[in-house]
């Protein structure tokens, strides 16, 4: 059985959405964060960075919640990833990695020098540039969205719960994104909310703001 180790308001949440689409039986270790919003010491008896998402299978763990999807997808889900022969296969890998790579990068900046930490000169060009950094991330996936239902085309993937994580952060209370600018993600975000099995695996992440 995969273990899931599971730090409050943090991207573990992808993993326990993507066991329970596949219905997969998992033991979840749940941790809290520390006053100072830091993990506690005790992840670090598991991996050394003492960050989550990790996993344990066996004698094997695993940090980043994108090679935790691949590795649970690959041999436990094939149903939610995209073969190699599939035309689709390109698109899957490019948002599986979009997610980190890009997406949450300058998602992460804006937050940061936006006002998630005080004493950040407002006037400061750097606040300038990572908002518009992220709304050139955010228009481009908007006309992505355009065109597919899902990230990785017609069906929803591994992919979907990557870069799914990555709006909350855009619509949350230090971005505070103006959503209206890009009714294709609006539209995919509710779609998304309807599906029942991020409907349970959000209520098991984070029970607080059910």
């Amino acid at each position: 059985m995969i273990t899931v180790y599971h730090l409050e308001n943090s991207r573990s949440e992808r993993v326990i959405w993507l066991m329970e689409e596949l219905g997969l039986p998992y033991d979840l270790q749940r941790f809290d964060r520390e006053p100072t919003m830091m993990a506690p010491d005790v992840l670090k008896t598991i991996s050394p960075l003492g960050k989550a998402p990790m996993i344990r299978h066996g004698d094997t763990v695993i940090i980043e919640s994108g090679a935790i999807l691949e590795y649970i997808t690959n041999r436990h889900g094939g149903r939610l990833a995209v073969g190699v022969n599939s035309p689709d296969y390109g698109r899957y890998l490019q948002w599986m990695h979009f997610a980190e790579g890009s997406a949450m990068a300058r998602f992460i900046l804006n937050l940061f020098v936006g006002g998630y930490f005080p004493g950040v000169d407002p006037d400061s060009p750097l606040i300038g540039m990572a908002k518009q950094s992220s709304a050139q991330v955010l228009q481009f996936i908007d006309g992505e969205l355009a065109q597919t239902s899902y990230f990785a085309g017609s069906e929803f993937t591994a992919a979907d719960i990557m870069m799914m994580y990555c709006f909350g952060i855009v619509r949350g209370p230090i971005m505070k994104t103006d959503m209206t600018l890009y009714p294709h993600i609006s539209a995919y975000i509710a779609k998304i909310e309807a599906r029942p099995g991020y409907q349970k695996g959000m209520a098991i992440a984070n029970p607080k703001k059910a």
